[in-house]
């Protein structure tokens, strides 16, 4: 049997206990989210990469806190100070997580049990119905505009126009979400702090388009380390 290195259980038991709890049956729950009831099945059951657009899906439609779907293990050990641990991201070959709301990349993906989780998001969604609703996380959040417009949603304040080179850091407990607003591609640079976002950027490792991302570094050169989900 191949080795992962995670003791956690997979995800879906994390998700069956926030169905139940909520007294939701899974087709009432597949109804909520537009998930078909065989996929949702497979979700709790492990048979079915939990990837980052289902995680977020989930966590809007029984209104959780998205980390808690992937955090029903133990946390991670907390690696001992000082042990010179690097990763080095070349542009281009970090891998991601894309959808049609949304393309993440995730440098530094080989590196678990981080302090932050740096992230490189392009924004797509022009609404938040069209993104699915607001998301939360435990921790705490910078976000940085590289290129665009956006704005920032919230269930506390009005929405947040920021324009390249404006930044805002923000309590990722409270429920958020990205909005273009311009016309130009906007890209931008999120810096999340706090075990439940990592919890998320493990699970969302298993859309990585990894093999991709070493075909093009091989084309080039270069190594791309890849961690096993």
């Amino acid at each position: 049997m191949k080795k992962t290195g995670r003791n956690d259980p997979h995800p879906g038991l994390a998700l069956r206990d926030a169905r139940v709890k909520q007294g939701l049956t899974l087709r009432a729950l597949a109804a909520r989210i537009g998930l078909p009831f065989s996929t949702l099945s497979k979700l709790e059951n492990g048979k079915m990469a939990m990837t980052y657009d289902k995680l977020v899906k989930l966590a809007q439609g029984l209104n959780v806190d998205i980390g808690s779907l992937v955090s029903a293990g133990p946390p991670p050990e907390a690696p001992p100070p000082a042990v010179g641990r690097r990763s080095i991201a070349r542009a281009g070959l970090e891998p991601e997580a894309a959808s049609d709301r949304h393309t993440h990349h995730y440098p530094g993906a080989e590196l678990l049990g981080k302090m932050m989780v740096p992230i490189i998001i392009e924004v797509k969604a022009r609404s938040v119905d069209e993104l699915g609703g607001l998301v939360r996380h435990s921790g705490e959040e910078y976000l940085y505009v590289l290129s665009g417009a956006m704005e920032l949603h919230s269930d506390l304040y009005a929405p947040l126009p920021l324009a390249q080179g404006d930044s805002v850091y923000f309590d990722s407990g409270m429920a958020h979400a990205y909005i273009r607003t311009g016309d130009e591609p906007c890209r931008v640079l999120a810096v999340c702090a706090g075990s439940g976002m990592q919890n998320v950027a493990n699970s969302a490792g298993q859309s990585w388009n990894l093999e991709t991302s070493r075909g093009k570094a091989a084309s080039a050169g270069m190594h791309v380390s890849a961690i096993e989900t």
